[in-house]
């Protein structure tokens, strides 16, 4: 990321459940009534152009040629996360850490999360124009979340948590999504490590990508396009994973592997059958692991 500027790519997610939100109701498969506001006018405009009949699908077509999977596995993902932090709430959960919220919006639009302690650790930049979108939407800073500027190269998570009143020992859920692959191997290896340290049965949800994609892009659909995009916007991906290690990473963290999905599976857990004509973004992968 650009040093002093919001990240691009957290908008372009925003932009992709703002789209999705815009679809015809039977075939949405994400809800996110406050995505729009973290977009700029056009992206905002494309996003209200989308509820137009039949505009839609054509956008959505656009998108998919342009960034082949990208909208829908990211569409996918969120509908799976979300699913993800009910079932971890519902299963005792008291606090919900969300390690590079970009512009996450769980905190103020799924139901679950009332009463729940939520902490949003992110850059400075970023947060603070997060922070701007939000009292411009709201007049003022929603409730309930506890806002923690941080840089996760800098390494010092563990002292900002603690000012922020994180406590340990409450069984907590950690949601990192869409962070590791911009980070360097000791930033991913010193969070996790500090996630283990939570309380017994706290969860740690991630993405990752399958480190392939970085040697031998070529291996997938779209990765041209993709890079430079993401180099001209000056947030590069520097880590990936293999998933066939990725239990004895983990184990090595205090953490123990309970589902690995790439993005095919979770874009069929949301699509369905429609999901075998999709192409794109197959390196992506969502971990889900539990304090050991």
């Amino acid at each position: 990321m650009q040093s002093g500027r919001a990240s691009r790519t957290a908008e372009h997610m925003a932009f992709f459940r703002a789209l999705e939100s815009s679809a015809p109701g039977a075939s949405r498969r994400c809800e996110d009534p406050f995505a729009r506001a973290f977009l700029s006018t056009p992206l905002a405009l494309v996003a209200r152009a989308a509820r137009i009949p039949g505009v839609f699908s054509l956008l959505a077509s656009y998108v998919d040629r342009r960034w082949p999977g990208a909208r829908t596995s990211g569409v996918a993902r969120t509908r799976l996360l979300d699913e993800i932090v009910r079932e971890t709430l519902a299963g005792g959960a008291e606090q919900l850490v969300i390690l590079g919220a970009g512009f996450d919006s769980r905190a103020f639009r799924l139901p679950a999360l009332r009463g729940t302690v939520v902490f949003e650790v992110d850059h400075p930049a970023t947060q603070a124009r997060k922070q701007a979108l939000l009292r411009r939407a709201f007049g003022a800073l929603p409730e309930g979340v506890c806002f923690v500027a941080t840089d996760f190269d800098e390494r010092d998570l563990e002292r900002a948590m603690a000012a922020a009143g994180y406590d340990p020992s409450r069984r907590t859920l950690f949601l990192w999504e869409g962070v590791t692959n911009y980070l360097r191997a000791d930033a991913v290896d010193a969070t996790l490590r500090w996630c283990a340290r939570a309380a017994p049965g706290s969860r740690v949800v991630f993405t990752y990508v399958n480190a392939d994609v970085l040697s031998q892009p070529a291996k997938y659909a779209g990765t041209e396009r993709l890079f430079a995009t993401l180099a001209a916007a000056g947030e590069p991906w520097t880590f990936g994973l293999d998933p066939a290690k990725l239990a004895e990473y983990l184990r090595a963290r205090g953490l123990e592997l309970e589902r690995d999905l790439g993005a095919v599976e979770y874009r069929r857990l949301a699509y369905g059958e429609r999901s075998t004509s999709m192409r794109g973004y197959e390196f992506y992968r969502i971990a889900v692991a539990r304090v050991a």
